[in-house]
C-alpha cells in the first residue's frame, strides 16, 4: 500500500528527495485507487502545491505549521499522554509492535512520530492497516480538524486517512473542539507546562514492561483538555 507511504511523505519535513518524486507520488495515488474521489483529489492538489516551490521555503513553512506548539505535534502520544510517564509505556509498546513485525526504525524519530507510523502501515496487510489506523483516528481526526481550521492544505492528508480507516465516533465533537478552541500557546505558556507535567520520558522500573498483548498499542482518545479546551487549560 504506497498510498500510505505517500501520505507519510507528504507529513514528513521537506527534503529535495521528495521533490523529485512528486510525478511518482501522484502516479502512485491514482493507481492504487485506495482512496474515495474527493479526497483523492485533495491529495494529488497537495502534491501539485510542492511544484516550483524553492526548497528552503516549503521547509520553513512546514516548521512553522507542526513544529511550534502542541496542537499540531505530529507526535501521536503528545496529544494522548503529554509528557507524563504514561507516554514513555505507550512508546515502548509501540517500539515492541514495530520489531515483532520486523519494522527497523532508521530515521531518528520517536516511535509514534506519524510519518514513521505511516510508513509502518505502508507494509501491512490493507485489514491490518485499518485496524491500527483506525485506533489512531480519535488524535488524526483532531490534527485534520484544526489544519482545516487554519485553512491549511495538509488537512488533505488526515482527511485520506479518516476515508481510508473510517472516522471516529466523537468526529463531531472533534470538530467542534478544533473550532472553538483559541491559539495554540505552548510557547508563551511552556515553564508553566512543563512545572505541571514533570518529565519522565520512557519512565523507569516496571512502568516499562509490556502491557497484556490484548492490549492494542494506538488504542488511543486526545487528553481531555484537547476535546474540551486545551488553549484554556494551558
Amino acid at each position: 500500500m504506497l498510498t500510505l507511504k505517500v501520505l507519510s511523505l507528504l507529513l514528513s519535513y521537506p527534503e529535495a528527495e521528495m521533490l523529485e518524486a512528486l510525478d511518482e507520488m501522484a502516479g502512485i495515488i491514482e493507481q492504487e485507487n485506495l482512496l474515495p474521489q474527493a479526497p483523492e483529489k485533495a491529495v494529488l492538489a497537495l502534491i501539485n502545491s510542492y511544484r516550483g516551490k524553492d526548497l528552503l521555503d516549503l521547509q520553513a513553512d512546514y516548521v512553522a505549521l507542526f513544529d511550534r506548539g502542541r496542537f499540531l505535534s505530529l507526535h501521536i502520544f503528545e496529544h494522548v499522554h503529554g509528557e507524563s510517564r504514561d507516554r514513555g509505556q505507550a512508546m515502548v509498546n509501540l517500539l515492541q509492535m514495530y520489531e515483532t513485525q520486523g519494522f527497523e526504525m532508521t530515521a531518528h524519530e520517536l516511535p509514534d512520530y506519524i510519518p514513521l507510523f505511516l510508513e509502518f502501515l505502508s507494509q501491512q496487510t490493507q485489514s491490518e492497516a485499518v485496524r491500527l489506523l483506525h485506533d489512531a483516528m480519535p488524535v488524526l481526526s483532531l490534527l485534520g480538524a484544526r489544519l482545516t481550521e487554519r485553512g491549511s492544505d495538509f488537512c488533505a492528508v488526515f482527511d485520506a486517512l479518516s476515508a481510508f480507516a473510517g472516522a471516529p465516533e466523537a468526529l463531531a465533537e472533534i470538530r467542534q473542539q478544533a473550532a472553538s478552541e483559541g491559539d495554540d500557546e505552548t510557547l508563551i505558556n511552556m515553564d508553566a507546562i512543563w512545572e505541571e507535567e514533570a518529565v519522565s520520558f520512557m519512565g523507569t522500573g516496571d512502568a516499562c514492561k509490556s502491557q497484556a498483548a490484548t492490549v492494542s498499542p494506538v488504542t488511543m482518545m486526545p487528553r481531555d483538555q484537547n476535546i474540551k479546551s486545551q488553549s484554556r487549560s494551558i
